[in-house]
């Protein structure tokens, strides 16, 4: 059964009765396409209409949808013979952070990305996408490896933020974002980012720092979730909506604003309506990117990515 957002209420209604319809129909010997029909046509111009006037705060809804692709299912729609690649060789294996070598369109890369889960199960073995600080020295072993073998890295971004427990922070969880951030900038080979749900804070950035940052059209990416700003700034997360607002978290205002590169146009209504689409899209626009990296020098490479970040703001 499909998961509908508060906003979508009335397609959600829609869709109801198409189903009942359809149901009616093939109990018995009812004609009902031209009522089916109409009532899709309605339903499609309905969600046309609603998702060309997302507010900031519904785009972050979008982003936290339960049925958007994760991790896992990029793997399986673009990257072929997925090697993974485990442990941060010190303390443990996060399966918040999974990565390895594989293939994309042909070209060997080492994929790093963060994955969430899609059952209560999954989600507690992945932690919810939120690293600990073995994630991200697994991220760092990763990505020197690629360097070592001439490897260009991809990344796939979705995670409300790093984990904010004791046990990350006696680990040193700060340390290990920022030398995770810095294995990035200092990478001599291309780098490819893309945030395709939640960008939260540190937690993000220490695997996005790269030449190129791609950016779903209905991903948001922030320091802070819109919920947290509005606690620290008015004291209640009923203001989360204006946070969302005033803290330009949108595809749209990143690009302007220079903090990404490219959008990622999704599917009509989401790409948790079309996951196997939504993943084609953006498998195709990495690929554009490594052609225009692939073959430039180490130091080159290196000065454009660290020269695209000093530059913002």
């Amino acid at each position: 059964m499909a998961a509908y957002l508060e906003f979508e209420k009335p397609i959600a209604e829609l869709e109801a009765r198409i189903a009942d319809l359809r149901s009616t129909a093939s109990a018995g010997s009812l004609d009902i396409d031209a009522e089916v029909s109409k009532l899709a046509a309605k339903s499609d111009k309905l969600l046309r209409d609603i998702y060309a006037k997302l507010s900031p705060w519904q785009k972050a809804q979008v982003a936290r949808h339960p049925d958007r692709p994760h991790f896992r299912d990029f793997i399986a729609g673009f990257i072929c013979g997925f090697v993974p690649l485990a442990g941060d060789r010190a303390f443990a294996d996060d399966q918040a952070i999974i990565g390895g070598l594989g293939r994309l369109g042909g070209r060997k890369v080492m994929i790093i990305g963060h994955e969430k889960g899609d059952d209560t199960a999954s989600r507690i073995k992945h932690n919810f996408g939120m690293a600990k600080p073995e994630g991200y020295r697994k991220a760092i072993r990763l990505m020197e490896l690629a360097d070592r073998f001439g490897l260009p890295v991809v990344s796939l971004v979705d995670t409300s933020g790093a984990f904010p427990g004791i046990q990350a922070e006696e680990r040193g969880q700060a340390e290990a974002i920022a030398r995770s951030t810095e294995a990035c900038l200092a990478l001599g080979v291309p780098m490819i980012a893309a945030i395709v749900g939640e960008g939260g804070s540190g937690g993000a950035i220490a695997v996005a720092a790269a030449n190129k940052v791609l950016m779903f059209e209905h991903a948001v990416y922030s320091v802070i979730s819109p919920e947290g700003c509005a606690s620290i700034l008015w004291r209640t997360g009923d203001k989360a909506a204006e946070a969302a607002e005033a803290m330009k978290i949108t595809a749209a205002d990143l690009l302007r604003l220079g903090v990404v590169d490219r959008v990622v146009p999704e599917p009509m209504g989401g790409a948790h309506r079309d996951p196997g689409a939504a993943i084609a899209m953006l498998g195709a626009a990495i690929g554009e990117e490594l052609d225009k990296l692939v073959g430039k020098k180490p130091a080159s490479i290196r000065a454009a990515r660290q020269e695209k970040f000093l530059a913002i703001g």
